[in-house]
């Protein structure tokens, strides 16, 4: 199954959309990484790494797609890239999706036996969600 990694700068924040995803869909490989020491906002690029390593090796070979919550997230995203092997790297999808939304209709479209691309392009979808009533 397609796991999901969050990648963000708020330990609460990432904390907050796994607990989203594993009510949503449950049995999807997750892994998350934000914030710094002391409660500080940032990302860091050791824990994006071992949370990757972890979320492409409970895929079980499926992939795994990363969603960023700022831009500067994938220079962590990056590192942690680079620490792969190209074969891993191959299996890893990094989309620009929003955070919540997106983590949550990958996860639901992961759950529903999705491939790679398509949990990626679940993701992407909430681009075009409504949240407000539309006139």
């Amino acid at each position: 199954m397609v796991g999901l990694l969050l990648v963000g700068h708020s330990a609460d924040v990432v904390r907050g959309v796994l607990a989203m995803v594993a009510q949503a869909a449950p049995a999807v490989p997750t892994g998350g990484a934000g914030g710094l020491a002391g409660g500080r906002l940032g990302t860091n690029a050791v824990d994006a790494t071992e949370a990757l390593r972890a979320t492409l090796e409970a895929s079980g070979g499926d992939g795994v797609v990363a969603l960023l919550d700022l831009g500067s997230a994938a220079m962590a995203l990056e590192i942690a890239l680079e620490a792969l092997e190209p074969g891993e790297r191959e299996r890893v999808m990094a989309t620009d999706a929003p955070f919540v939304e997106g983590a949550v209709l990958a996860a639901v479209a992961s759950a529903g036996g999705a491939s790679l691309a398509g949990v990626r392009a679940a993701a992407e979808s909430a681009r075009a969600m409504a949240k407000l009533p539309r006139a």
